[in-house]
């Protein structure tokens, strides 16, 4: 990689996009009045936010848990990116309440933790491993760094800087400093968020910290366990014998100090949160070593552990990874806190280097595993999300441990700095919906118009709009899936193949006002295969048209969908429904079932199966459970003929 040591393209501020397509705005307009407010009441009620009082004593109910603040910090830095795109009085103020309470919760020293505080007061960061306190520091701290450039008030984020600046006077490498790190990642990244917000080097020095203390002999937390002589927090549910030790290294990602692991282990919420403060830090300490190291685990991931629709970690025992080309279907966890987590990192590898490989997972993630995480009315989630069901999954209302709806939230909230990026002499476009964004390139001012019914159409138009001509380069990305893709600039056709770079068509010109760009994407219907060792997917197909992973649902398909077998050279045609789903590109096509007439009284017999054919409807991936309860596949088999 040779542009780590210089920022070349920042990402755009969010709040400097706006929607206006029918696919996204909706579904950011769904949060900000249904899914924010929805999950606010979540909290109130199950007693997430009066915790915040102090005044619980032995015996009540319920007992505040060790994450609690991290759903709230969550909620409260999605509540904030909404206030940045649609000013709410009523919202602020009641941010300011919520604030209000965590800064009367807030200990003389800085500490700020209910659990340890009313609950186990004796025992701060006597159980790192478990116990969650760092991370709750952490998504504390993003949640001050977002009300504070959104809103500009400096209330939450003086609480996160008063408590950052407390746990720098407890770990490091200092003499009377716990040699510790967090069991589940989080505070490494937020504390580069804070460091770039408030140019505190402190802040950056302890995120390295951090990371380059992680997986060094002797390791911290068997160290601490013994110190401790109690199980951990979640002793029982994961029992610490000698043999499980190996696991429980792995489960963290402290198996090895971070720059020398090859594979993509443990937990995967964990692992992502890991990687991504690993891509930050690469990007502010010019650190090859560690752009190396997440180079190395990216294509381990997504070349041995990825689903299709980006989903990550197959097991619900450890919520994370197993085995290489290990992803079963129906059981698979594919946990949606991991899909944003992978978002989350697919943009930061994307600043390290502008690759259409980066931008085509988040693209992928985004649209499949994340959004199936969230039901098409904002007010139910899945915390997994299987590639088949027999109709037992649903998605809830909320969860014990709710770390999932207000992930959603507020990564659907700051969606639009996911788009473009920006530099001195380049612009890059990664995702496609109608909107308009103004970015700065060098000394000029952009605003950029795109229109397009993405994902349902690849037909895109951008239209430029300058104070005065400029010269920088315009790079549009070629997703991976299209191969035929088609550009004119002015009406002029540009050969994509002459001035393609890493994904994207790179075009180096002098731009005038009024300026347009046409991107034709084609997108047929397309079938995937797994490779060879996933055995799972053996004998099966995928569909996906554009961006899109497909799956058949049984209120489409009145057959039992593990029965379906699609012949190897049927068409399937893509239909848009505008009364389905909310509006979506269905796929209509033939396939194949048994015929069950003669098997009457027979469990086995002699003479070969015959088929019939019944029609077959696919759906989106992202849209399914949102009817009748029913089964769902995503891979069918193919028949040959």
């Amino acid at each position: 990689m040779d542009n780590y040591k210089q920022r070349r393209l920042q990402p755009i501020a969010f709040q400097a996009v706006q929607f206006r397509d029918t696919f996204w705005q909706p579904r950011i307009e769904l949060v900000r009045e249904q899914t924010i407010p929805f999950e606010y009441l979540q909290c109130k009620e199950t007693g997430r936010i009066d915790a915040l009082r102090l005044d619980w004593e032995p015996g009540q109910e319920p007992t505040p848990h060790i994450f609690w603040e991290s759903d709230l910090a969550k909620w409260l830095e999605a509540a904030s990116y909404s206030l940045a795109t649609h000013p709410d009085a009523d919202l602020d103020a009641l941010l300011d309440q919520v604030i209000a309470l965590l800064a009367a919760a807030q200990q003389p020293d800085g500490y700020l933790n209910v659990y340890f505080t009313v609950v186990e007061p004796g025992r701060r960061w006597t159980d790192l491993r478990d116990a969650h306190e760092l991370y709750c520091a952490g998504h504390l701290i993003e949640a001050g760094v977002a009300h504070f450039e959104v809103t500009g008030k400096r209330t939450l984020l003086a609480v996160v800087q008063r408590y950052a600046d407390y746990i720098a006077t407890v770990f490091g490498p200092e003499p009377g400093q716990k040699r510790g790190y967090c069991g589940h990642e989080e505070i490494e990244l937020a504390l580069v968020r804070l460091y770039r917000t408030t140019g505190d080097q402190k802040y950056l020095r302890l995120s390295q910290y951090f990371i380059d203390e992680r997986g060094q002999p002797p390791l911290y937390f068997e160290q601490e366990a013994t110190e401790r002589g109690t199980p951990g927090f979640f002793g029982e549910t994961l029992p610490e014998r000698a043999e499980q030790l190996a696991m429980f290294r792995q489960y963290n990602q402290s198996h090895q100090p971070v720059r020398e692991q090859r594979e993509v282990v443990g937990h995967a919420v964990r692992a992502m949160y890991l990687y991504c403060a690993m891509a930050d830090l690469a990007l502010e300490l010019h650190d090859p070593s560690l752009v190396q190291a997440c180079e190395r685990l990216w294509q381990h991931l997504t070349t041995k552990r990825m689903y299709l629709t980006g989903g990550i970690g197959p097991s619900s025992a450890n919520e994370g990874f197993t085995t290489d080309y290990d992803l079963p279907n129906e059981t698979a966890y594919a946990e949606t806190c991991a899909a944003v987590g992978l978002v989350f990192w697919a943009h930061r590898m994307l600043h390290l280097d502008c690759d259409g490989r980066y931008a085509d997972v988040l693209e992928q993630t985004l649209y499949n595993g994340v959004l199936s995480g969230i039901s098409l009315d904002g007010k139910k989630f899945f915390y997994v999300n299987p590639l088949a069901s027999t109709g037992q999954t649903h998605r809830q209302e909320w969860f014990g441990c709710a770390c999932c709806p207000p992930n959603i939230a507020r990564l659907l909230s700051s969606l639009g700095q996911y788009m473009y990026s920006q530099g001195d002499a380049e612009v890059a476009v990664h995702l496609y919906a109608t909107s308009e964004a103004r970015l700065q390139v060098g000394a000029h001012t952009l605003m950029m118009r795109q229109q397009t019914q993405y994902p349902w159409d690849g037909a895109i138009r951008l239209d430029l709009e300058l104070a005065s001509p400029a010269r920088f380069a315009l790079k549009l990305r070629i997703p991976g899936w299209c191969t035929r893709p088609v550009l004119r600039v002015n009406g002029v056709v540009v050969e994509v193949a002459s001035c393609l770079e890493k994904g994207y068509a790179r075009i180096e010109r002098t731009w005038q006002n009024g300026d347009s760009v046409e991107l034709h994407l084609p997108m047929p219907v397309t079938r995937i295969y797994a490779h060879p060792a996933v055995v799972a997917d053996t004998g099966c197909v995928a569909l996906q048209r554009g961006p899109l992973v497909y799956c058949v649902e049984s209120a489409d398909n009145p057959v039992p969908l593990n029965q379906l077998q699609l012949p190897v050279d049927q068409p399937l045609h893509p239909e848009f429904k505008p009364d389905i789903l909310n509006g979506v590109v269905m796929l209509q096509g033939s396939a194949c079932v048994p015929d069950l007439t003669d098997w009457n009284d027979c469990l086995y017999r002699t003479r070969k199966l015959r088929m019939q054919e019944t029609r077959l409807t696919a759906i989106p991936y992202f849209a399914w459970d949102n009817r009748q309860p029913g089964a769902m596949r995503v891979w069918i088999r193919e028949l040959s003929i």
